[in-house]
């Protein structure tokens, strides 16, 4: 799908990956400190992480259409390249969800996984998703100068 109802689908799919990959980010955090909120959103967290996992190649993919139709210029360049490594920041946020939900499945067997363990997945949680998180805004902060021209110098 390289439009829809007009639009280049690249537009409409971005909105898809920065709403969800920080919403699935907070969530994996909140799993991460909080074993209450991890036996009540993991699975959220998991299919959320699941999504942009699935919808990043799609976007990514959208964009290259959408930059063949428009030119390449160093911006979108730029932006492309940042683009092409959203799928390894999904997965890693993807990666870190699934030990998350070791951990929920080990707690609710009561096979609690080792405190020093447990510590460590939760580090890894809120490394992959403050990563993910920040590699979305470079990325669309990418996207939206290489759009509107907009630099720091220029005050436009």
């Amino acid at each position: 799908m390289s439009t829809f109802n007009g639009l280049p689908a690249h537009i409409l799919l971005v909105h898809f990956i920065v709403v969800l990959v920080p919403l699935a980010s907070i969530l994996a955090i909140l799993c991460a400190v909080w074993r209450t909120a991890r036996q009540k959103l993991i699975w959220l967290v998991v299919v959320l992480s699941v999504i942009c996992v699935v919808l990043t190649p799609i976007t990514t993919s959208a964009g290259e259409w959408l930059e063949h139709k428009i030119g390449r210029s160093p911006a979108i360049h730029t932006h492309a390249h940042l683009g092409d490594t959203m799928i390894y920041f999904a997965i890693g946020l993807l990666v870190a969800s699934l030990l998350l939900l070791i951990v929920h499945l080990r707690e609710n067997r009561q096979r609690p996984l080792g405190r020093v363990l447990v510590g460590i997945v939760a580090v890894l949680a809120i490394v992959a998703s403050v990563a993910a998180s920040v590699q979305v805004y470079r990325i669309g902060d990418s996207g939206a100068r290489a759009a509107w021209g907009y630099t720091a110098s220029s005050g436009n």
